[in-house]
């Protein structure tokens, strides 16, 4: 990155849209009487746009003043109560080594040695003689104070600008609060850039755009996507024992974000832009040492704090999860999207909701997909420890109903609940011998909706390397809990001994992928999802772009944003080249439609692919999916259609682009209809509507929008795959594993000189100067198995045969 001569100087660019001509902001601007003195001329814009997406988000004024309310109230009672079970309780008493005896007249004599609640609690006095003794209480609870007095600031202030932004919803977007949940946020959306054609919050353009918007609420989040994407973010942990792992906690990202964003000694000199120094590159090994010394600080200010972070985190963790452990065991073995995976699978320009509900659609199919691996030596274990420890419970079971004093023994509930936790938790590892998977088809649905898929995956779905790469992305909800426990240990150490060393090409990223927009600031180039700049000639971009390897977005991930963001907001006009990437791409699904099986065919096939695919959603947009990954397989299989006549063999790619290019939407029965790339007689969305009323639903089209984008990922990852499988197997996730052994990534240097074909490759050679090698986000590098059934199985298409277990 150091040695790259290319984008060595700060750019300045013209936004899409038609800018204001020089000296506009000196101008007089009509503002309507009212609104001029609250929302014209807005300074900070960011925090304005952010402000008004969270107040949509988070369902108005009364729901989010209410929870900022509960939780101060909230770290004032685990303070409290915390303080009062260590110096109030008596414990002698509560666990019975010491004995109470009540005398008094009156007092029944066989109540004189029981043991209440309030005879385990200290009087008040004595309660704050032990506080008052405690010099490392008091000084906790100063801090706790000074901390919880700063919240309480924080709140009042979030009151006052949050009144604001209500204000701006009733007056000018006429949007009242009961009527919020009515809205989606594209219908806000549009009202803002409506009202800048009023008045001019933003006074230097004259129109704003859904990128001008999207650009600001997410400014950081993009950088942050994009040095994930690059590989810049040290995520890897080396541990003995246990190997590189993947470690990105809630504190690490925000010591990231304090460090490189909006803390002291950041990078940028406020909200929207990049301080000055950063964007030249004649002083940048000095400022790569200043920023040395802005980590090495803030690493030992976590390593000094490191104690009460770890204490509050402790306790947070014990209120929280202890009840929900106790109800459900269970619970731990259910799994979650990691935060780096968050990160990983984001597309640019994909705001939250967005990206929860896409990830959400996904959870299932990914689910399935990791339950679908078992051990067989774990299964017999936990078949035998379920047994044992059943036969105790049983036991106790019958005891405590033949007679309920036996719950007077001591620990004799703590046995029984032990227990009970027990055969819930191996339980989890017993598989359901009734079930049969299908990893490929499986794999596929999980594809469909997160949308990135190293290649290397596909044909190996049954394989553990697999799983355990797709486990970094999504992770059990135990290693969640644990690795947040950790992280004020380790995350110092992080800062210190790992972010120091990437100043330098950090320093490198931000100036030469920093680039400034009109009326916007300054934002993360790829974040303009601009094909020339930062197309992946291995993604329909060859010839399109004049990207080198460095300048690329890896895994696709500017070409998938870009369809993405086309597809979430149908007005926006996309510059020349990204529309001339559009057009390619829809020629290219027209053609390949032509060879593909027919739309009335997929549908009618609906119901039984959505069985084969354990799907219970019976709603359209889910049939579709469900019909274009299955299908391959019923034409593989042989199986006859509803005509009674055989369809010859297709793949997911032509049934894909076959319901694309069918994608229509009348103008009686949408009110969007620009809302879809496509145009043909054909309409898909005329087949669905017969059995679904409620096809005008405003939550329908956007499934069908979350659909449409579905089918283009798998037509996208099908089809755009590089003749050389060497060179595109390093487009994968943060660690390369060769032959079960995990290495570093490779230097972006050295790229260029490992990327050929081998000479006797059956494959056609990929020209290194025609076709740059993607630099691989982390390098996961699949085994060499390239024996001839592996190859012949990959060819036809069809699943790997799984051992010791039901597969398709």
């Amino acid at each position: 990155m150091a040695n790259f001569e290319a984008y060595q100087e700060y750019h300045r660019i013209e936004d899409f849209e038609e800018d204001s001509p020089p000296g506009e902001e000196d101008l007089l601007v009509h503002v309507p009487e009212g609104l001029k003195d609250s929302w014209h001329h807005i300074k900070n814009l960011d925090n304005f746009f952010t402000r008004i997406y969270q107040f949509h988000q988070k369902n108005g004024f009364a729901c989010m003043m209410l929870s900022e309310f509960f939780e101060l109230f909230q770290f004032l009672f685990v303070v409290t109560f915390t303080t009062f079970l260590f110096n109030c309780v008596e414990y002698d008493i509560l666990f019975a080594n010491r004995a109470v005896n009540h005398t008094g007249p009156g007092q029944n004599p066989l109540d004189r040695n029981k043991v209440s609640l309030p005879d385990a609690i200290l009087p008040t006095q004595q309660c704050t003689e032990r506080i008052q003794e405690n010099s490392w209480i008091i000084f906790l609870l100063i801090m706790a104070a000074i901390f919880w007095v700063y919240r309480m600031v924080k709140v009042f202030c979030n009151i006052l600008s949050y009144w604001e932004i209500r204000q701006f919803y009733i007056k000018a977007l006429k949007i009242r609060m009961e009527e919020l949940c009515n809205f989606t946020w594209q219908e806000v959306q549009c009202r803002l850039i409506s009202l800048q054609r009023e008045q001019q919050m933003c006074i230097h353009k004259k129109e704003l755009t859904e990128l001008d918007i999207y650009h600001r609420i997410l400014r950081f989040k993009n950088y942050m996507v994009a040095m994930v994407n690059k590989s810049l973010l040290p995520v890897q942990l080396k541990l003995p024992l246990l190997g590189n792992l993947v470690f990105l906690t809630q504190g690490l990202k925000y010591n990231f974000e304090l460090i490189l964003f909006w803390g002291p000694g950041s990078l940028f000199q406020n909200k929207w832009n990049l301080h000055p120094k950063y964007k030249r590159a004649g002083n940048r090994l000095e400022l790569a040492q200043q920023l040395s010394r802005v980590i090495l600080l803030m690493g030992l200010a976590n390593l000094i704090l490191c104690p009460f972070i770890l204490v509050w985190q402790v306790l947070y963790a014990f209120f929280s999860y202890t009840e929900i452990i106790r109800r459900e065991p269970g619970s731990l073995g259910a799994r979650r999207w990691s935060l780096y995976g968050r990160l990983y699978l984001r597309h640019f320009n994909e705001l939250d909701h967005e990206l929860h509900g896409r990830l959400g659609r996904g959870y299932k199919p990914t689910s399935k997909y990791m339950n679908s691996f078992t051990s067989p030596l774990l299964t017999v274990l936990a078949k035998n420890v379920a047994f044992f420890s059943g036969s105790v419970l049983a036991v106790l079971i019958a005891l405590t109903v033949y007679d309920e004093d036996v719950l007077t023994v001591q620990h004799i509930l703590t046995a029984i609940t032990v227990l009970g936790v027990i055969i819930t938790i191996t339980r989890s590892f017993i598989p359901d011998e009734h079930m049969v998977w299908c990893p490929e088809q499986l794999l596929q649905c999980v594809l469909a909706h997160i949308h990135y898929m190293p290649d290397h995956w596909r044909g190996h779905a049954n394989k553990s390397e697999t799983r355990d790469e797709v486990a970094q992305l999504f992770q059990y909800k135990a290693v969640f809990i644990l690795e947040e426990l950790m992280s004020p240990i380790i995350t110092p150490f992080i800062l210190i001994f790992h972010l120091r060393n990437k100043s330098l090409e950090i320093i490198d990223f931000f100036r030469n992928f920093t680039v400034e927009v009109v009326g916007v600031g300054d934002i993360c180039s790829f974040a303009q999802m601009d094909i020339r700049r930062h197309g992946n000639p291995m993604w329909m971009s060859e010839g399109q772009t004049e990207a080198s390897v460095y300048q690329q977005a890896e895994n696709g991930k500017t070409e998938l944003s870009l369809m993405h963001f086309t597809i979430k907001n149908p007005r926006w006009q996309p510059p020349q080249e990204s529309s001339v990437f559009i057009s390619h791409l829809k020629e290219k699904v027209h053609h390949d439609a032509q060879g593909g099986p027919p739309t009335q065919l997929l549908l009618s096939e609906a119901p039984l692919c959505s069985s084969l695919l354990s799907n219970e959603s019976g709603n359209g947009p889910d049939n579709l999916l469900a019909s274009v990954l299955a299908h391959p397989v019923l034409t593989a299989s042989g199986l006859p259609g509803r005509d009674r006549r055989f369809v010859a063999p297709s793949t997911a790619a032509s049934a894909a682009a076959s319901v694309l290019a069918s994608l229509s939407i009348s103008h009686s029965q949408l009110p969007h209809p620009e809302g879809t790339l496509y145009r043909s007689d054909h309409t898909v969305m005329d087949s669905v509507s017969a059995s679904d009323s409620q096809i005008k639903s405003t939550a329908m089209l956007s499934e069908f929008a979350s659909a449409e984008m579905s089918l283009h990922a798998i037509y996208m990852h099908e089809t755009f795959v590089p003749l050389c499988p060497k060179v595109h197997q390093q487009n994968s996730l943060p660690n390369q594993r060769t032959s079960g052994q995990w290495q570093n990534p490779v230097p972006m240097r050295d790229l260029s000189r490992n990327t050929g074909c081998p000479a006797n490759s059956s494959h056609t050679p990929v020209s290194l100067t025609s076709v740059p090698t993607p630099l691989r986000l982390g390098g996961w590098t699949e085994e060499e198995e390239e024996d001839a059934e592996e190859e012949e199985i990959l060819n036809s298409g069809s699943t790997p045969k799984q051992d010791s277990r039901s597969s398709c």
